[in-house]
């Protein structure tokens, strides 16, 4: 890039922490999907906290609008996106109010000074203007009026006021390029083929970014530029993801691996939508999708798909599982394949739909009417989602049940570095269909029973329509063990409800033990699942670097919990349980194995950040020893 200069050595900085905030339209998560993109171009380790709004128009410069992306870059190993920014970057005065709590003390705020008019301070119910009132005394405060100086570089294009302004967070973005050392090819490029469609805005937008980083090198509010170095990950060749689209390629995978044509029946829903948007990008690897009329739909279609002998699938949130909860018990009793991947929101009813929380853990163990056990798997970080629903589907194929895969908001559209598997290394999870009759009748002839079981599995044989002579009936009615046929008897249903529940507790001996990291010999136990794991690892691994004893076991598998997991709960005489519900995981596992489990509870509409872990195991520790 010829306009852009080179400058002198930078200063090296180990870990960054940047939020950049704005309002929904200012373009703020682009900005920091790109920034994130070119620090990943550069070899950091990375992890992303994207934040939305839950209106789709909150008013213009009120804090209900304010759209921000805090993104950590790294030149080592790191599992959270920050605890707390180093840098904020505020386009109006709404965005500065509703996030500057989260900046270290000391931290630097960059404002667009161009929006802190009368109007705006009184929409982010300023009384005072805050770059003149003495409350940034304790930040270093770098004032730059972006909007106007987007303007006279976009100018000789032709661009008219209006639409100039609709690139201020590319002059923004170009600033903190220069500031941290960012590689500029990529974005320059990006801004190329992702504007194709209109010169104009590739022009505007391409002057915006070099205005921005120029105006960095050259002015005099900043003494020096940073950089990051590039950290030391194993070799390989790396992308980053997020976990909606690690789930979508995920199931592109498992149908691969299971040699399947994946059916995907979905309603959209904040924040799953993503996924049936990725997976409807696939269909050269024989995907097929389907936008139902709602929930009920959704995963009627799946379970008719399945049926037919595809892997079906569908996506959806919490509400969406309260709605799918009859076909979902339909297919515990038809013991068909199917995966159901909850993203979870904050609830209940609408909630907070684009905040996270983990508090479907029970409806997915216990909700729906009947004795229903499935299989549940929690995944616990954006790259983990690719490895969470490859191994549900495994185990959906091999023992014909429905399995609950639980993500969330949090990882959903977080973003970690992920290095891209070698296909061959993946699992066969393929199983065979039905093909033959199976059940000698009394007359010597042959016959079809769709619930003969495997020995080893009690799975029933999977036989797709029209295959001859398997015709079979499937309903929600219960079955006679064996023939299949409908059946009112009181010990036929006992012996169904054991049969199933046998089958799914079988699993148990399928599934990896659960591992305990940290110290062989500590008293406390922090027990984890789901999204918890970056703020846990963090915080174990600070806990112990103060040379204080601790371990930490984390579950991937919620129903059948692993085999050894009562064995390893009664080792230690405390357990904390982190969750982002108000301990669920906690209740069960008390009620299981009656160990003295304490949950350690947050339902803001955000991640547990390492320092409150911290806390939190410090003070059982200190509890334990007095």
């Amino acid at each position: 890039m010829t306009d852009i200069e080179a400058r002198p050595t930078p200063w090296h900085l180990d870990d960054l922490v940047i939020r950049f905030a704005g309002d929904s339209g200012d373009g703020m998560q682009l900005t920091g999907d790109r920034f994130t993109s070119a620090s990943a171009l550069f070899g950091n380790d990375l992890s992303t906290f994207p934040e939305f709004p839950a209106e789709i128009r909150a008013p213009a410069g009120t804090l209900a609008g304010v759209s921000s992306f805090q993104v950590r870059i790294a030149s080592h190993e790191i599992s959270t996106p920050g605890d707390a920014p180093t840098v904020l970057v505020a386009m109006n005065p709404a965005a500065l109010k509703a996030d500057l709590h989260h900046l270290v003390p000391g931290g630097i705020v960059i404002v667009n000074t161009d929006t802190f008019d009368e109007r705006n301070l009184t929409k982010a119910g300023y009384a005072a203007n805050p770059l003149l009132d003495g409350s940034l005394d304790h930040f270093r405060l770098v004032e730059v009026p972006m909007s106007s100086l987007t303007a006279d570089a976009v100018a000789p294009l032709g661009v008219k006021p209006r639409d100039a302004d609709r690139s201020k967070n590319f002059f923004a973005l170009g600033l903190i390029s220069w500031c941290y050392s960012r590689p500029v090819e990529g974005t320059i490029t990006w801004i190329e083929q992702r504007f194709a469609k209109t010169p104009l805005v590739v022009a505007s937008n391409r002057a915006a970014f070099t205005a921005g980083y120029n105006f960095g090198e050259t002015t005099e509010l900043f003494d020096h530029a940073y950089t990051v170095p590039a950290a030391k990950l194993p070799d390989g060749e790396y992308t980053n993801i997020t976990g909606n689209t690690a789930l979508a390629w995920g199931l592109v995978a498992a149908g691969q691996c299971a040699r399947l044509p994946v059916f995907l029946g979905s309603y959209p829903i904040t924040p799953a939508s993503d996924i049936l948007h990725e997976l409807a990008k696939h269909k050269n690897f024989g995907i097929r999708t389907f936008q139902a009329e709602d929930e009920i739909a959704a995963i009627g279609s799946a379970l008719g798909a399945a049926f037919a002998g595809h892997l079906g699938v569908t996506t959806t949130s919490g509400p969406g599982v309260a709605l799918k909860g009859e076909t979902i018990s339909l297919a515990v009793s038809l013991e068909l394949p199917l995966l159901i991947i909850d993203v979870q929101r904050g609830g209940p009813s609408t909630g907070l739909p684009t905040k996270t929380e983990a508090a479907d853990l029970l409806m997915a163990l216990y909700g729906r009417h009947g004795e229903a056990p499935l299989p549940v798997v929690a995944a616990y970080s954006p790259p983990h989602c690719f490895d969470a629903v490859i191994e549900a589907a495994r185990i959906a194929l091999k023992y014909r049940t429905p399995v609950i895969v639980l993500s969330d908001g949090y990882l959903a559209n977080g973003a970690h570095p992920w290095k891209l598997p070698d296909v061959s290394t993946l699992p066969d999870i393929s199983v065979p269909f039905a093909t033959e009759l199976n059940h000698m009748r009394a007359d010597g002839e042959m016959e079809f029973w769709p619930y003969l079981r495997d020995p080893d599995t009690l799975a029933r044989p999977w036989a797709i329509p029209g295959t001859p002579g398997l015709m079979h009936r499937v309903g929600g009615i219960e079955k006679e063990d064996g023939s299949g046929n409908i059946s009112y008897t009181p010990e036929n249903h006992e012996r169904m409800v054991h049969l199933r529940a046998d089958k799914i507790a079988g699993i148990a001996k399928d599934i990896p033990l659960v591992e305990v990291v940290g110290d062989a010999d500590a008293d406390l136990l922090v027990l984890g699942w789901g999204s918890t794991w970056g703020a846990i690892k963090a915080a174990v691994d600070t806990v112990r670097a103060r040379g204080k004893r601790v371990a930490w076991a984390h579950v991937v598998h919620l129903s059948p919990f692993p085999a050894n997991l009562g064995d390893v709960l009664r080792r230690y005489p405390k357990i904390i349980v982190p969750e982002m519900n108000m301990g669920q995981l906690c209740k069960v596992v008390r009620g299981e194995f009656l160990v003295p489990a304490t949950p350690i509870t947050k339902v803001q509409g955000m991640p547990f950040t390492a320092a409150e872990l911290v806390i939190a195991i410090e003070h059982a520790l200190a509890k334990e020893l007095s």
